[in-house]
């Protein structure tokens, strides 16, 4: 075939393509360019005459050979071809686009600093959960800036302005220091003596002191009135063990919820849960006494949970675990331990000197408050957006939380104001606080 001949620059044209090649022209610019690496045959540009566009060969404008009415041909077939594919990919904004870059920008700059996070279990989980809320406020922080044609703020720098000024956990800090209070109270009242550990196991005073200092006792609340006994346990403890595993946990959790959710969601996290498990403690063991913050730092694990379970599927979406691909276990893996953590939490609580009802009790109440007080992941974020089911569920769920958390409360009170005091509604419930173990012993010979 001979050389073909070449076309002067000043009179080529692109016509525009008719309906029957499905022309792209109807595609949102800003879509057209996120598409790359669509790789397009090099020619010069085709003079191309409407008329001659019949098919009839042998009509051709001056200066065009038989080649170039096929290339063009060619060209209108793959830019039909494109378009149909075009159609059935789902293409992302470029805002959308940048904004998943700036969060797995942060979430990198985090396993820079504090290496892979291994979410196992509740707290595990949960502290995997506050990482990426963390790093969604950078990349929005970034969008914003962006936006307002503002200085971008360093990751890190970002980061240490959360254990700064008004983002320190004040209500853990209270709590923290209240509990150190009322333990050396309790000592003192005790006459600076710690009790035998066949008294006392937990190294701490009497039973008599614990009392005095505002105990759960169910006769005293029925029978008294002293109704404050459903508020004060949660500030006292049996003894030194008791006192640093507790605080030990409250500091880890309750700090961890704090300056995820607020100083109000943590108080109220905290709060109702122990109030609500001291209320059923004192319903179905009425013949203990009790002390502890177990409630109120049970509450906060069930929060955890609610936090959990509210953010589950963007939790282990595509977007926040690009680097999980080759791990397709790692999800149920997760689920599994985190499932085994509340069943030893449980069973925790069938041993003796634990009052489960209190533990239980404050899980429950926790879950339920959590659903009306955790803020959620923002899906918007990420490009997912709910329908009206979708957003009439949420609204349903978070009031249903905190309602069903008040009339629970109600209805315990009232149950517990029209008792006895001295006997339990449900005699056979106070297994689920202390089971009879070991199983092959005699009835006298268990604890």
């Amino acid at each position: 075939m001979g050389k073909r001949p070449q076309m002067e620059e000043k009179n080529t044209v692109i016509p525009a393509l008719d309906s029957s090649t499905n022309s792209s022209s109807d595609f949102d610019e800003e879509q057209t360019d996120n598409l790359q690496d669509v790789n397009l045959p090099k020619s010069p540009s085709i003079l191309v005459d409407n008329a001659g566009g019949d098919g009839n060969r042998t009509n051709l404008p001056a200066g065009v050979t038989l080649m170039d009415q096929e290339e063009d041909s060619m060209m209108r077939l793959l830019a039909g071809q494109l378009n149909r594919e075009w159609r059935r990919t789902s293409l992302q904004s470029s805002a959308l686009e940048r904004r998943l870059r700036d969060f797995q920008f942060a979430q990198n700059k985090r396993r820079e600093s504090y290496g892979n996070e291994r979410p196992w279990g509740i707290l595990g989980l949960y502290d995997h959960l506050a990482s990426i809320r963390i790093d969604l406020e950078w990349a929005e922080d970034a969008a914003w800036r962006r936006e307002n044609l503002e200085p971008y703020l360093s990751w890190v720098d970002f980061e240490s302005t959360r254990q700064n000024g008004f983002n320190r956990p004040f209500f853990t800090y209270m709590l923290l220091f209240v509990c150190t209070a009322m333990l050396l109270a309790s000592f003192a009242v005790n006459g600076w003596r710690i009790e035998s550990f066949k008294t006392n196991p937990m190294i701490g005073p009497s039973a008599q002191t614990l009392l005095d200092l505002g105990a759960k006792s169910t006769p005293l609340i029925v029978e008294q009135n002293e109704w404050y006994r459903l508020f004060t346990p949660m500030f006292l403890h049996a003894g030194l063990i008791h006192y640093f595993i507790n605080m030990l946990a409250l500091w880890f959790i309750g700090s961890a919820v704090e300056q995820s959710h607020g100083f109000l969601a943590a108080a109220i996290i905290f709060t109702i849960p122990a109030v609500g498990g001291n209320i059923l403690s004192a319903l179905f063991l009425p013949e203990y006494i009790s002390v502890g913050a177990s409630g109120g730092i049970f509450g906060l694990i069930g929060a955890c949970i609610a936090d959990i379970v509210l953010n589950w599927s963007l939790l282990f979406s595509k977007q926040v675990n690009s680097e999980d691909k080759k791990k397709p276990l790692r999800h149920v893996m997760v689920l599994v331990w985190l499932i085994l953590d509340i069943l030893i939490n449980c069973l925790l609580g069938l041993t003796p000197f634990v009052d489960n009802f209190t533990h239980l009790g404050g899980g429950i109440y926790g879950f339920c408050c959590g659903l009306s007080t955790m803020e959620r992941l923002p899906a918007g974020f990420f490009g997912q957006y709910q329908d009206f089911w979708g957003r009439f569920k949420e609204i349903f769920i978070r009031f249903f939380g905190i309602f069903l958390s008040v009339t629970a409360i109600l209805v315990t009170t009232i149950l517990l104001s029209t008792s006895d005091g001295t006997e339990s509604p449900c005699s056979a419930c106070r297994y689920l606080s202390c089971a009879p173990m070991p199983p092959w012993k005699g009835e006298f010979e268990k604890w």
